[in-house]
C-alpha cells in the first residue's frame, strides 16, 4: 500500500524525536561549552517547531486530499505522544530542563497521566467491543495545543526572558492551563467512551422476542 504524503509527514514527525532528545540531552552537558550547549537547545527548538508545525500540516493534506486512514488516525496522536511526553520528561529532569525554567513534576504527572489513562481506556474499548476506535475531540486538540506552546515557550525562555522580564509568569500560566486542559481532555474521553461502550452494549444485546 501506498504512504499518502500525510502519513509520510507523521512518520517523519516520529523519527524526528530521536535527534530532538538527543539535543536537549546536550544543553546541560559540563563537558560542552556555553555557546555549544546554547546552539543544541536552539537546533532542538527548531527541531520542535518542525515538528508542531508538521502536525498541523499532515492533517491539513489529510482533508484537503480526502486521504484520512485508519493508519493515519493511529499514527498521528503516536507521533504527538512522543514528542509531548519526551519534552515534558526532558524538561522536568536536571540533566535536560532549562535552567530556572524547570518544569514542575506535578504539570508533568497530569499531562502524560492523561496518555495513560486514555491507552488504558483504548484497552478497555478494544476488548469489550472488539473495535478499535480513535476519535480526537476538541478538548484533546485544545490540551496539545496547550503542551506544544508551553514546550515552545520554555525551551526560549532564557532569550524571552530577558526581553521581558514577566516570562515566568507566562510560563507559569501555560505550565497550569496545559495541565488543566490534560484534566478536562481526560475527563472528556472518559465520558465519550464509556457512552460508546454503553451504545454498543445496547445495540448488541437486545432482547429477542418469542413468538
Amino acid at each position: 500500500m501506498k504512504l499518502s504524503w500525510a502519513n509520510r509527514i507523521t512518520i517523519v514527525r516520529i523519527f524526528l524525536t530521536v535527534p530532538f532528545v538527543s539535543l536537549m540531552l546536550k544543553i546541560n552537558d559540563p563537558q560542552l561549552s556555553e555557546a555549544m550547549r546554547c546552539t543544541a537547545r536552539y537546533v532542538a527548538f527548531a527541531i520542535f517547531l518542525a515538528m508542531a508545525v508538521s502536525d498541523a500540516c499532515d492533517g491539513y493534506l489529510a482533508r484537503i486530499r480526502n486521504q484520512a486512514t485508519r493508519l493515519g488516525a493511529f499514527l498521528d496522536p503516536i507521533a504527538d505522544k512522543l514528542l509531548i511526553t519526551s519534552a515534558c520528561l526532558l524538561l522536568a529532569s536536571k540533566r535536560a530542563s532549562v535552567a530556572s525554567f524547570r518544569l514542575p513534576s506535578t504539570v508533568v504527572v497530569l499531562i502524560i497521566g492523561k496518555d495513560i489513562f486514555l491507552m488504558i481506556g483504548f484497552v478497555i474499548i478494544y476488548f469489550i467491543t472488539g473495535q478499535i476506535r480513535i476519535e480526537p475531540a476538541r478538548a484533546g486538540k485544545l490540551a496539545t495545543a496547550l503542551q506544544l506552546s508551553m514546550v515552545a515557550a520554555i525551551l526560549i525562555a532564557p532569550e524571552m526572558s530577558r526581553l521581558a522580564p514577566g516570562w515566568i509568569w507566562v510560563l507559569r500560566t501555560l505550565w497550569w492551563s496545559a495541565a488543566s486542559g490534560a484534566v478536562i481532555a481526560t475527563l472528556v474521553y472518559l465520558r465519550t467512551g464509556s457512552r460508546y461502550i454503553e451504545e454498543y452494549e445496547q445495540n448488541n444485546h437486545r432482547p429477542t422476542s418469542k413468538g
